[in-house]
């Protein structure tokens, strides 16, 4: 990135971004994406139909007994973590689930979790 080089009341602030996106560009971001969280390697898809709603997680490097996973019925937190990664992400569902009805299967490091939509809602009358 090359700009004109007369005194401008932005050049320290011009020479930062380009700084940091040169340091981007090199990778060094600061942040190591193998160690936390799910990393450019992983992807979580969210399927839904009018009976459930499937939380497909890719997550390579990590044992079954290595993998927890949680749900309020409004998300779902996955944690896992292998011999080079952790992985700890809360996914939204489109919409509400019974948290209790949940199931998961784990092969081949693909994370395979079902549940069944809720439409339970409770009437609260106003006295």
């Amino acid at each position: 990135m090359r700009r004109d080089d007369r005194d401008d009341p932005f050049d320290d602030l011009f020479r930062e971004i380009e700084r940091m996106m040169d340091e981007m560009m090199e990778g060094g971001t600061g942040f190591d994406n193998d160690q936390s969280g799910f990393s450019t390697d992983t992807h979580v898809d969210v399927h839904e139909t009018d009976e459930e709603v499937r939380v497909i997680a890719d997550l390579p490097g990590v044992q079954k007994d290595d993998i927890s996973v949680q749900c309020d019925g409004e998300h779902v937190t996955i944690s896992a973590h292998g011999d080079t990664r952790e992985y700890d992400e809360r996914i939204s569902l489109p919409g509400a689930v019974d948290p209790r009805s949940g199931e998961a299967s784990y092969n081949n490091g693909i994370l395979e979790i079902t549940f069944e939509r809720t439409s339970d809602s409770t009437n609260i009358d106003v006295e």
